[in-house]
């Protein structure tokens, strides 16, 4: 089928008043540490990841394009809230410690007190599915 100039202009201005008329994703649901939140996460029983981060690591900072990434796509990703430790404020204290957290740039799956696993440094988005995949068993 062979398109006129007319029609062919036609259908780009409608597809770009879809794409501009498209809800937002969503995005991850970030929640700042405090003992507090930690606690009410810990006794509310459903799954949520911590993530020891610093505003300067450029890992972090690919972690959490790709969390915000899946959380878009996946509305049961973006149902699980993200503690955020920041490194530099948290790293020597009580959390890092019992945890035994190595770095920043870790990511840590929680259920209760029960971790469910981590990762460290890494940025791959299949890996990051699968650690937030574990919250569903």
């Amino acid at each position: 089928m062979l398109l006129t100039r007319r029609t062919t202009l036609a259908l780009m201005t409608g597809l770009a008043a879809l794409a501009v008329t498209r809800p937002a994703s969503a995005s991850a649901k970030f929640v700042d540490y405090s003992e507090a939140s930690l606690a009410e996460l810990a006794a509310g029983g459903q799954p949520y990841l911590i993530d020891f981060f610093a505003t300067w690591c450029s890992t972090c900072a690919a972690q959490e394009r790709v969390l915000n990434g899946l959380a878009g796509e996946n509305p049961a990703y973006a149902a699980i809230p993200i503690v955020r430790v920041d490194w530099d404020e948290h790293s020597r204290g009580d959390l890092v410690r019992q945890m035994a957290i190595p770095r920043r740039s870790t990511l840590v799956m929680m259920r209760g007190t029960t971790e469910l696993g981590r990762l460290v440094a890494d940025t791959r988005r299949d890996a990051i599915a699968g650690l937030l995949d574990l919250a569903a068993s």
